[in-house]
């Protein structure tokens, strides 16, 4: 009998706020999947639970119907930690099947547990208190592990290219020949470096180059004339890449996006807009997003420095000549806004005007430049149900309850900036 798999959220998810306030770590994607989707393409055949924050629960058990959400195993248990960059090293360890309780740690910090199914419960309740994972198993047997923890945003975004790549080798196994409809005016560079998914339109004038490194193009995604793309890059089902777009390696987007002007090595999720001109370079933006006309994000210092960005109230030099903007879910920015390098912006922000805004910008600011207010939670939430509304998606109750949750989750930061 194969043991059972949890993928949890451990003490340290608040290093990659703001993007994991409506989505657990192991929904972030990096390359072509999201983290728990590298876990389960690689253990294939377990039973597979899910650990999250208690105030996730709601909405994903409605987002996954069919998943055991903070159920609690009854087994023996392989934990994987969901911020786990998983490859066939984590499947070759889960196959070991290890009659020994052992914990497995990247840099001290846990990345894997094998734990007999009598003391499960024990390990499952620290983690669904968010209280050390580590309690009362101090006396476990430890193992030093060889693979990577994403521990903050930009560390995503710089392993993005080079996990397309390996996203490419699984997909490429899996796929199909489909029926797409290629004009015979694009120019497809080493097609078989491609995988274009079903019903999916590349227009005349577009240049589609995977000559260093692949590209995958999802089901129903339209590449408008004149447009770029570079590999290693991912489109998602469903997304449009505007006229005359340029999208350099390192990008991934996901479903339903309108994507046009200069995109270089970001990481966009679904239902988010950036359709017009202006520059996204070393970014990570959420759901919901729209990004206004020539808004432009700088990724790099003119000194050539490395970039510090302020986090969770403190200053952490991310040791990266190239880190650009990170982006709250609904968060939105009108027309010619300038953002400086290693911006972080929260969740449901709302932002206008000349001038860089700070480098850290609380979660529910609306303002321009130096200047912010509260953005409203009602008023907040009727702009997030008319977006949704515009992709033909419905606010839920678990949903609008999660997005009050965070708002006053967030008071005490908006407080410290004295945004009232």
């Amino acid at each position: 009998m194969k043991s059972s798999v949890c993928i949890f959220e451990d003490v340290h998810y608040k290093r990659l706020f703001p993007l994991v306030y409506f989505r657990p770590v192991y929904d972030l994607r990096c390359g072509v999947f999201t983290l728990r989707q590298k876990i389960e393409n690689i253990l294939k055949g377990h039973r597979i639970y899910f650990h999250a924050r208690n105030v996730l629960t709601g909405y994903l058990r409605e987002l996954y119907p069919d998943d055991n959400i903070n159920a609690i195993p009854e087994t023996d248990t392989w934990f994987i930690n969901g911020r786990l960059l998983a490859d066939a090293t984590v499947a070759k360890l889960v196959r070991t099947q290890s009659p020994e309780e052992r914990l497995f740690r990247i840099d001290g910090e846990i990345a894997a547990a094998f734990i007999h199914g009598n003391n499960v419960r024990r390990f499952a309740e620290s983690l669904l208190n968010l209280t050390s994972s580590e309690m009362n198993f101090e006396n476990l047997p430890s193992e030093n592990f060889s693979g990577t923890l994403v521990r903050y945003p930009w560390e995503i975004i710089h392993k993005t290219a080079e996990q397309m790549e390996y996203d490419f080798q699984i997909l490429r196994r899996q796929t199909k020949a489909s029926v797409t409809a290629i004009s015979k005016h694009a120019h497809l560079l080493n097609k078989k470096n491609m995988l274009i998914g079903k019903h999916s339109t590349i227009k005349p004038g577009a240049v589609i180059d995977a000559e260093k490194g692949p590209i995958i193009i999802g089901k129903n995604v339209t590449i408008m004339p004149h447009a770029f793309i570079e590999g290693p890059a991912f489109i998602g089902d469903h997304s449009i890449v505007k006229v005359g777009a340029k999208i350099y390696h390192g990008t991934s987007i996901g479903e339903w996006c309108k994507v046009g002007g200069e995109v270089e090595a970001s990481i966009i999720h679904s239902y988010s807009n950036k359709q017009h001109d202006g520059f996204l370079g070393h970014s990570y933006l959420g759901s919901w997003i729209n990004i206004g006309a020539d808004t432009n994000n700088s990724d790099l210092k003119n000194t050539y420095g490395t970039i510090k960005v302020h986090f969770n109230g403190e200053e952490i030099d991310t040791g990266s000549q190239f880190v650009g903007l990170m982006m709250g879910d609904h968060s939105k920015t009108g027309i010619n806004v300038m953002f400086d390098t290693g911006t972080i912006v929260g969740v449901s922000c709302n932002i206008y005007g000349a001038g860089l805004p700070p480098k850290y910008i609380p979660s529910f600011s609306w303002g321009e430049g130096k200047s912010f207010s509260v953005y409203r939670l009602e008023q907040g939430l009727e702009t997030a149900r008319r977006m949704m509304a515009r992709r033909n998606v419905q606010m839920s109750a678990e949903y609008e309850e999660l997005y009050r949750s965070i708002f006053y989750a967030t008071e005490n930061e908006r407080q410290n900036a004295g945004i009232q």
